[in-house]
């Protein structure tokens, strides 16, 4: 089982977001003191901090819908005050018949948002509905709240998307291609991205940013971790076998091996009378063929992965028209010793890039796994590089020396936090 260091709890940062929070709010008071003494600063404060929000995308929207639930809580608000004015409060009605016209025509207030195809901003409608037919019932004029409402609303609006844009000039530095591990790098200890590098990663993606990532994990596995990341360049997987587009679901550029080296590779372990699991991609589809299950290690890797519907095991024969990406076996650690020896004796395993290492997850236990000689990262990366035209490469890893940005462990927000300062420096700092 694996061990997994123990963190101290750390208090959340303070970050830019709730600074611009208090910044929206100190301004709305600016703004009263001196602009609007009349009005009521609450909502305006209340509608600031609603657009105060990670990217621009978001504060538009979330602006969009505060003026929508606004006017049309407004407008009904309107509509039920002149009605208590003009008849109820005449005498053709008493409490209990305004507080029923009150209930009904919150079916009014959503059924509208419905209609403008606007649903998420059905309960702001209601609120405003509620604090003018609620707290202004038997007002003189409900014209003048009603209007005042609505202008508190749009400069808290104006407000927060003021502040939420603003921010010191910087550039852009979109002909670096940000390249960063997966595993003890970009993904805290819960195989997930924490909410910051989700946030920033997103918003700098969507502002032109060429960032992907390098992983031994297979493209099904990176589904759930990346999940919500807006990635537009492909992910380079399988240790450097496969090229990836997400967005797709293509490979777009693989390191096979030859079917005669995968065959020979199969009889070679079925002499060591060992399972063996071969990666296979079958019209873009993953298929891992096996022979049969014989260890705890296996029967635990089959048992999590095998209900995924991004990967298919089979115990058929090869396909001839399948191409073989590598192979992989676990195995206790002596045998994985003798085989690898064996296998580092074979003339026609030569040319294969094959790796051994323990198992973190399976004490006792250890991996091979075999690939095209040429089915490296550098090699993937150095496709990449062609493909985009980008020549200037950032590396992110774990591995001392081989990467351009080390990340230590317990450090996973480093890499999304380099890379802003680095995509997006400063005007007056050095270029790259």
């Amino acid at each position: 089982m694996k061990h997994e260091i123990q963190k101290k709890p750390q208090l959340p940062r303070v970050g830019m977001r709730i600074v611009k929070s208090a910044v929206a709010v100190f301004l709305c008071f600016v703004f009263y003191s001196y602009f609007r003494t009349n009005g009521i600063i609450f909502y305006s404060q209340l509608a600031a901090l609603w657009c105060i929000q990670p990217q621009w995308e978001n504060t538009r929207s979330k602006a969009l819908q505060r003026t929508v639930g606004t006017l049309t809580g407004a407008v009904f608000g309107l509509f039920v005050l002149l009605i208590d004015k003009y008849l109820i409060s005449s005498g053709l009605g008493n409490d209990l018949t305004y507080e029923l016209l009150v209930a009904l025509t919150i079916i009014a207030v959503i059924y509208v948002t419905l209609l403008l195809h606007k649903k998420d901003a059905s309960y702001f409608s209601c609120v405003v509905f509620l604090s003018i037919v609620v707290n202004h019932i038997g007002d003189a004029n409900p014209y003048v709240f009603v209007i005042n409402r609505v202008m508190d609303t749009m400069i808290g609006i104006l407000i927060g998307m003021i502040v939420n844009t603003a921010h010191l000039p910087r550039r852009k530095e979109r002909d670096i291609l940000f390249i960063s591990g997966m595993d003890d790098t970009l993904l805290e200890s819960n195989h997930q991205l924490s909410p910051y590098s989700i946030v920033e990663l997103n918003r700098m993606l969507a502002d032109g940013a060429n960032f992907t990532v390098s992983t031994m994990r297979t493209p099904a596995s990176l589904i759930d971790p990346l999940r919500g990341i807006q990635l537009k360049l492909p992910v380079i997987a399988m240790d450097g076998a496969v090229m990836y587009d997400l967005t797709k679901n293509e490979y777009l550029h693989a390191y096979v091996i030859s079917l005669e080296t995968a065959q020979k590779l199969r009889v070679f372990f079925e002499e060591f009378s060992v399972n063996y699991f071969m990666n296979l991609i079958l019209d873009n589809m993953l298929v891992i063929q096996y022979k049969q299950l014989q260890n705890e290690a296996e029967t635990d890797i089959y048992n999590k992965l095998h209900t995924s519907p991004y990967r298919n095991y089979t115990t058929m024969e090869l396909l001839p028209e399948a191409q073989c990406i590598y192979f992989m076996i676990i195995q206790p650690r002596e045998q994985i010793d003798r085989i690898y020896e064996e296998l580092q004796k074979r003339e026609d395993f030569q040319k294969l890039r094959i790796s051994r290492y323990a198992s973190d997850d399976y004490p006792g236990y250890a991996y091979i796994k075999i690939y095209n000689e040429n089915a490296t990262r550098e090699n993937m990366i150095a496709y990449l590089r062609k493909e985009t035209g980008i020549e200037h490469i950032v590396t992110f890893g774990s591995i001392e020396g081989k990467y351009d940005i080390l990340v230590k462990e317990c450090d996973h927000n480093k890499v999304v936090k380099t890379l802003k300062r680095m995509y997006e420096p400063f005007l007056w700092e050095p270029k790259l």
